[in-house]
């Protein structure tokens, strides 16, 4: 793991502005600097960088974050990645993790990215070579621009074609890289043979594998890289670093089947398309897809093998959906693809269809609806039975409800009946909160300012904070949140970003919650001193909250039984006034 220290060191040394203007054009806003969200479509700016604070806020979508995180979610990249390129860029080392072999390096020492790039510029040389492959494709519309954008290249006919490309042949690295099977009694061949190639890349452009498509009749139609330590078919899709720019542009992204559909629609000026790896639609495709875009359309053949795919992809979607964005499901006519469709009829002709997909909760309430009988009170009850686990996965609040609102309208009973035989606490039959929201945000208050002022924890007593553990209405996450905070400043340690030190543990997405907040805040542009005296005011009001919790507490008890004398003592120093936190 890379030091807290270092992460803590690059992000004083790196500025977010310089950062996201490599990617993203920014205007000057006051204090701040504003654009267009990278992260979804809009025309009015609501995507803002502070360059005091250090980070970046949409108001739109919320997407929000460090200069790392911008890496992460805007260029694709993991985190050691994201850091990577960061300290590269401001002349830092990162340090050495001994522990742990670089993703995309062999025991020795081979780069498997260089292997597969070198292996997909072996590929396009044979292509230009290949009349029969260029034929295949010239007779499948594509153009050589395509053909270039993709990459496309052509697997020779032959058993160890790579050896003209790689004359180590027997290198482990071809094995690793899912190029070279090893046979039985130590004999090599290439795996991919009379075939156009599609290279696939991740999101930061590097190729980690291959799909092969067969030019005549054949067995496997489509052949795919094996999983490597670099390709994870349940995480990749085909196109996506290709299309990112139209998925902005347009909003939205479609999931076929193919290779052939995704170059085929980009060949019709569509090129927001993006395909699975011969494997069905995963949740971390739909989590990836839904951070690119508003609104995800997947397309499958009209048959039934095309209805069991996206009924799956339905299943897999539920626990990631998000209020305010759409996920739909479009059956092509039988018969056809994304392919075939939009040589026939064209690009107008495919979008037309576009705007008739159906929307994930009527393609869920139609498929349930299909498999009884509406009319009886068995297959009504059937009805709820199968809704039942689907709808208690769906992540996104306001549509779980319109979904149970339906499903009881549906079904003959109440929205309330409903939710009790589901088991789920809708807001008029959940309990009311014990804790006003009032005393919640004083804690949250005090975290805010604690992150702009971080010194402020060299003035309090972090164990006052103990007692709080036994006051009901104070909200446990974020007072564990203020504790860890107050722990770490107290130690003298330099943080300069709090959901950054926190990343992968628990208070993180409290703190990036928090840290949301601090853009309005400046806007409001507080002194110092007005900043100091309103961390004053709120510990003072949390102590006193603690306080009277207490005491609250000790009058219950004694209600019950006779207090004991240490109870007593307690009791009385509870009594005295609370001393005021006095920033310097």
């Amino acid at each position: 793991m890379i030091p807290q220290t270092f992460i803590q060191d690059l992000l004083n040394r790196v500025d977010i502005v310089d950062v996201v203007e490599r990617y993203v054009p920014l205007k000057r806003a006051g204090a701040n600097y504003v654009a267009c969200c990278p992260f979804h479509s809009e025309k009015t700016p609501s995507f803002t960088v502070s360059q005091t604070k250090q980070f970046y806020h949409c108001f739109g979508c919320g997407a929000h974050g460090t200069a790392i995180g911008f890496m992460i979610e805007y260029a694709g990249v993991g985190f050691i990645d994201a850091v990577k390129d960061l300290a590269q860029n401001a002349g830092m080392q990162v340090p050495e993790i001994k522990s742990e072999r670089p993703r995309g390096k062999t025991e020795e020492g081979d780069d498997l990215y260089a292997v597969l790039l070198k292996t997909a510029q072996y590929y396009r040389q044979q292509l230009k070579n290949a009349p029969r492959a260029i034929e295949y494709l010239r007779k499948r519309g594509l153009s050589g621009e395509v053909a270039k954008q993709f990459g496309i290249g052509y697997a020779p006919d032959g058993w160890q074609n790579l050896h003209a490309a790689f004359p180590d042949y027997n290198a482990k690295a071809l094995v690793a890289a899912g190029l070279v099977i090893q046979g039985d009694e130590g004999k090599r061949y290439d795996r991919f043979r009379d075939r156009i190639m599609f290279p696939i890349v991740d999101q930061r452009g590097h190729i980690i594998g291959f799909g092969g498509r067969v030019l005549d009749q054949g067995e496997p139609k489509y052949l795919n890289s094996p999983e490597t330590a670099l390709f994870e078919k349940g995480r990749e899709l085909y196109g996506l670093y290709q299309g990112r720019r139209a998925i902005r542009d347009a909003g939205r992204v479609i999931v076929v089947e193919g290779y052939m559909d995704v170059v085929a629609l980009a060949q019709h000026s569509i090129g927001y398309a993006v395909a699975t790896l011969g494997t069905a639609t995963t949740p971390t495709h739909v989590q990836k897809l839904l951070r690119q875009a508003e609104e995800v359309v997947f397309c499958f053949d009209g048959d039934d093998a095309g209805r069991r795919a996206a009924w799956r992809a339905l299943e897999n979607s539920l626990e990631q959906l998000v209020d305010g964005k759409q996920l739909s499901f479009l059956f092509l006519p039988q018969g056809e693809d994304p392919d075939t469709y939009v040589r026939k009829l064209g690009k107008d002709a495919f979008e037309k269809l576009l705007a008739e997909a159906k929307p994930l909760s009527q393609f869920l309430l139609d498929e349930l609806k299909s498999r009884v009988d509406i009319n009886t009170h068995e297959g009504r009850a059937r009805l709820l039975q199968e809704a039942r686990p689907l709808v208690k996965q769906v992540a996104a609040p306001l549509l779980s409800l319109m979904l149970r609102k339906q499903l009881a309208q549906m079904s003959g009973i109440s929205q309330q009946e409903l939710d009790k035989e589901f088991q789920v606490k809708s807001a008029v039959t959940a309990a009311p909160r014990r804790s006003p929201p009032v005393q919640r945000s004083i804690v949250r208050s005090l975290i805010e300012l604690l992150m702009l002022q971080p010194d402020f924890a060299q003035l309090v007593d972090r164990a006052a904070l103990e007692p709080a553990r036994g006051v009901t209405d104070i909200n446990q996450s974020e007072l564990d949140t203020l504790v860890a905070m107050l722990e770490v400043a107290a130690s003298g340690e330099t943080v300069i970003n709090w959901p950054e030190y926190f990343r992968g543990r628990e208070h993180e997405e409290l703190l990036r919650q928090v840290e949301s907040g601090l853009l309005k805040r400046q806007e409001v542009n507080l002194s110092a001193d007005e900043v100091k005296t309103e961390f004053n005011d709120g510990w003072m009001r949390l102590m006193e909250h603690i306080r009277r919790g207490q005491l609250t507490a000790f009058n219950k008890k004694s209600e019950k039984q006779e207090l004991s004398s240490e109870d007593k003592d307690h009791y009385r120093r509870l009594s005295k006034p609370v001393p005021a936190a006095t920033p310097k």
